[in-house]
């Protein structure tokens, strides 16, 4: 069993009293793993089917969640296809508390690397807009190619403090998540470096921060709208303390729903949950994301679908950057304008003011039987092409999708029976 800090252990002998050493024999055993059917892609029942490894039970708080003993579930082609997403099981139990339905707007704050805001994407089932946002820029790159990876359609990526995010949208989301960082008494068993950095002193620091971020991101949340408040840790003033100073200094909210996921009760490493609702009925108003419209570039795109797609998709609402990138902005999402932005929609691609070059997002957002030109690979060909390689394929000369059996990985350009590789550089798998 792992070294786990005596103070830490004095608190929760005094929490738990006579269920204590159920709790401490929890660190005996292996860590529960769990996979997150990305539903936007397929049904859960059709990954059942399809799984490349075995799936155990489903997770009780996720209809999506299955339960696996598989360690590497992040290496294989259905993993780069978009097709779940690797979470830990508690960690599912947040997100379904807001109750997301499609056409509402959605805010995660502190979102990265991604698992509830793929989680809120699924709810949402591709209407309505779903702001990501992450204030750390490398862990917020994470999160923006997760988004890409699931192939998510109306979701921006942001890096921002909650504070900016406060100040802009005041009461105008529907629902928001809070999965505050925290002290991460959870994911002893997971990651080192939790384990390491515990300490009473760091708790209380955790605590101050989260009533902030937690009074910051309510002040976004409609009248009548919900807030769910999530850590991955056990301590009091991290979870009911926290709630409880957040419902005496906001009377406009009331509490619906707490609970805890302890490891000695449930198949996971632990969870706390908290759904508030907003008691009154304001509602806030922002104007839409500003379009910038660029004929030439339209219309090079226009071609290029003409080419590989059996249907064009819809381009009513295309913005192009100053810098040729090319986006498609969902219908809904509000003026970014000030914010770092790592996506808003779909990138759709490049255009360099002769050529349109197509962008992975394009392609990953996608079904095989939207392209005219789409190219199916087995398990072998996959892993050559994830892994950078050129292929060898009798397809029509010019820009294909490729895909493991019908779900896109990516783009290639066929000449002459070669399929050049046009898998993003930086996420290629390493041999």
């Amino acid at each position: 069993m792992i070294a786990l800090p005596e103070a830490f252990l004095s608190r929760m002998r005094e929490k738990l009293g006579e269920k204590f050493p159920d709790f401490l024999r929890s660190y005996e055993l292996p860590v529960r793993r769990a996979v997150r059917v990305n539903t936007l892609k397929l049904s859960a029942e059709e990954f059942e089917r399809e799984a490349p490894f075995p799936l155990g039970d489903r997770v009780p708080w996720e209809s999506s969640g299955f339960y696996t003993e598989q360690e590497k579930t992040g290496a294989y082609p259905a993993h780069f296809a978009g097709l779940y997403y690797s979470q830990e099981p508690s960690a599912m139990c947040a997100a379904p508390l807001l109750d997301v339905a499609p056409g509402e707007r959605v805010l995660d704050v502190c979102a990265a690397p991604g698992g509830k805001t793929t989680q809120l994407a699924q709810a949402l089932c591709g209407e309505g807009v779903l702001i990501a946002n992450e204030y750390v820029p490398d862990r917020a790159k994470a999160l923006s190619q997760n988004v890409e990876r699931l192939g998510i359609k109306n979701c921006a990526v942001i890096n921002a403090d909650v504070g900016r995010i406060a100040a802009a949208f005041p009461r105008w989301f529907d629902k928001v998540l809070v999965d505050a960082p925290c002290s991460g008494e959870g994911m002893f068993k997971k990651e080192p470096a939790a384990l390491t950095e515990w300490s009473e002193e760091n708790v209380a620091r955790c605590a101050a921060r989260q009533d902030v971020i937690l009074d910051n991101a309510s002040a976004t949340v409609r009248g009548g709208g919900k807030l769910v408040y999530s850590t991955c840790t056990f301590s009091d003033e991290e979870n009911e303390g926290t709630a409880e100073r957040f419902l005496r200094s906001h009377p406009d909210f009331r509490l619906v729903f707490m609970h805890r996921l302890y490891p000695h009760e449930v198949a996971g490493e632990g969870h706390f949950a908290a759904l508030f609702e907003r008691c009154e009925s304001e509602r806030g108003e922002k104007r839409g994301f500003p379009l910038r419209r660029e004929r030439k570039a339209e219309e090079s795109f226009a071609a290029f679908c003409a080419d590989v797609y059996a249907k064009e998709p819809p381009t009513e609402r295309v913005t192009v950057l100053p810098d040729g990138r090319m986006y498609a902005v969902s219908e809904g999402m509000p003026d970014l304008t000030g914010f770092r932005v790592l996506r808003a929609g779909v990138e759709l691609g490049e255009w360099d003011g002769k050529l349109f070059r197509p962008a992975h997002a394009l392609a990953m957002s996608g079904r095989a039987e939207e392209f005219s030109r789409f190219l199916p690979l087995g398990d072998e060909d996959a892993e050559r092409y994830l892994r950078g390689e050129t292929l060898q394929a009798e397809t029509e000369n010019g820009w294909c999708a490729v895909g493991w059996g019908k779900y896109p990985l990516g783009w290639g350009k066929a000449v002459n029976g070669t399929v050049k590789n046009h898998y993003p550089k930086g996420l290629r798998k390493v041999h």
